[in-house]
């Protein structure tokens, strides 16, 4: 580890304790690394990330539910404007038969 000497501090503190503070200082920094890392296991039951997700749940689900209404909504101009049936359709571009919408 790299010292940093600065002239006020290695004036005021003899060499025995300075080496006592920056061990003590060591072993501090690995307490809170471990503390830290600890309380980033439970972040995911922190309630604002509860609340983000809620919130992120609701976005997709509206956004699923809008692609699910603009992918009938080409069903329904391709039978009206060309004639082919909505089976077809979703046989030609690999829609799912049981395509609904996300309750």
């Amino acid at each position: 580890q790299a010292h940093v000497s600065l002239p006020g501090i290695n004036a005021e503190y003899g060499g025995a304790e300075r080496e006592k503070l920056l061990e003590d200082i060591d072993v501090k920094e690995k307490i809170l690394s471990g503390v830290t890392a600890e309380v980033l296991k439970y972040k995911e039951c922190d309630p604002e990330v509860l609340q983000r997700k809620k919130r992120d749940i609701v976005t997709c689900r509206e956004a699923v539910n809008r692609w699910t209404d603009n992918i009938f909504a080409v069903q329904s101009w391709c039978k009206r404007k060309f004639g082919i049936d909505t089976k077809s359709v979703c046989e030609s571009f690999g829609i799912p038969d049981e395509l609904d919408y996300f309750d």
